[in-house]
């Protein structure tokens, strides 16, 4: 069996490393609130830390910034290690998810403010440079008079970036910066990000509990779990090749079926369900015999139709969702499913309906063996 071991935490080949964490922990008294972090965060990537409320991912997004020492392990950017230097001397900005705006400042003040706080002092002149190019980035000429509170949320999200990015900062860090917004500005502001991030080229590291945000934006994500980092990679690596029942859970929507593995074979384990079934997959991780494991089928791999291979179902409940329907089945040991099938593969059968007893298939590819871990 070829190993399926976390390998992907060092930063991306023939890219330097801009910032670290080296087996960092960070302790609140009794609280062990990140434990033995290790990541190198490249030049020029985006990446984000993707977890639930809890899970240390803003903690170890205040100890890139400056906010909090570690209490074991090291801080490094660019190269050096910064444990003891202050949030103001270190080369990075941060945007908090409240953006933290002066609202008795106008918007070119706000976005100045830094750069007036500089010593030696900048000339004028160059402040009101610097602010109006940034401006015009974040497209907003012609509200440089606006006071933040006569500002929409995405308008105050771009003085909230634009004062970040003015300093020309080597890391910029965003605490769940659209956490405040609706879902059709949300979608707006993360292709406008995304797009920012692209033409400045600095690097972005963003803090979200937001699954759809994180693979859409991100060139790396990492998971973490109870303050640990659980599992690095690209986007589609995470979704493709989890190596637990908690990545594939947090990554998007699967189907999980736990039992025992009892037999190995290259690259296909059979795994005994608790109802005696056997269930061929693919593993994600090692799997010894008698060992717990689980199956983790997504929705959209399932195929249903009226006629041919397959196991039969009753459909219990349907939701068309556009391009594609979502049907909740039932199998008589498998137990209740979703399937994600779109239009295109209900042509020849016709939609499915409440109801109806279909036949359900799948590729063993798509089944994945993984660790159970909830």
């Amino acid at each position: 069996m070829i190993s399926t071991g976390y390998e992907a935490r060092p930063a991306p080949r023939n890219k330097k490393a801009i910032a670290e964490l080296r087996g960092v922990s960070k302790r609140f008294g009794d609280v062990l609130a990140a434990s033995e972090l290790d990541l190198a965060i490249a030049e020029g990537e985006f990446l984000s830390f993707l977890g639930p409320s809890g899970c240390g991912k803003t903690t170890a997004l205040r100890m890139l910034a400056g906010f909090e020492t570690p209490t074991e392990g090291d801080v490094l950017l660019d190269g050096e290690v910064v444990n003891n230097l202050d949030a103001h001397h270190r080369p990075v900005n941060m945007v908090f998810q409240h953006y933290a705006l002066f609202p008795h400042m106008t918007v070119e003040q706000n976005i100045g403010y830094g750069l007036r706080q500089r010593r030696p002092r900048l000339p004028k002149a160059t402040i009101a440079e610097k602010v109006g190019k940034t401006l015009e980035v974040v497209r907003l000429i012609g509200f440089e008079n606006r006071r933040i509170w006569e500002m929409s949320g995405g308008q105050q999200q771009r003085v909230a970036l634009a004062r970040a990015i003015v300093n020309e900062p080597k890391l910029l860090l965003l605490d769940e910066p659209m956490a405040a917004l609706d879902r059709k500005l949300r979608k707006e502001m993360q292709i406008e990000l995304q797009n920012l991030q692209r033409q400045l080229g600095i690097t972005f590291v963003l803090v979200t509990h937001d699954q759809e945000e994180a693979l859409s934006m991100s060139d790396r994500v990492c998971i973490m779990r109870d303050g640990k980092i659980v599992q690095v990679g690209s986007p589609q690596e995470l979704y493709d090749h989890p190596r637990s029942r908690y990545v594939a859970g947090f990554v998007g929507t699967s189907n999980f079926f736990d039992g025992v593995a009892t037999k190995s074979e290259g690259q296909s384990v059979s795994v005994r369900l608790a109802n005696g079934a056997e269930v061929e997959g693919r593993p994600m991780v090692d799997a010894p015999i008698d060992r717990n494991v689980c199956i983790s089928v997504r929705p959209e791999q399932i195929k249903l139709r009226r006629e041919g291979e397959g196991e039969s179902v009753t459909v219990l409940n349907c939701i068309f969702l556009g391009e594609h329907t979502e049907y909740l089945v039932k199998h008589q040991t498998l137990g209740e499913f979703l399937v994600l099938s779109p239009r295109q593969s209900e042509l020849n059968d016709g939609p499915f309906n409440t109801g109806d007893t279909l036949l359900a298939s799948w590729e063993t590819s798509a089944a994945l063996v993984l660790d159970s871990n909830p």
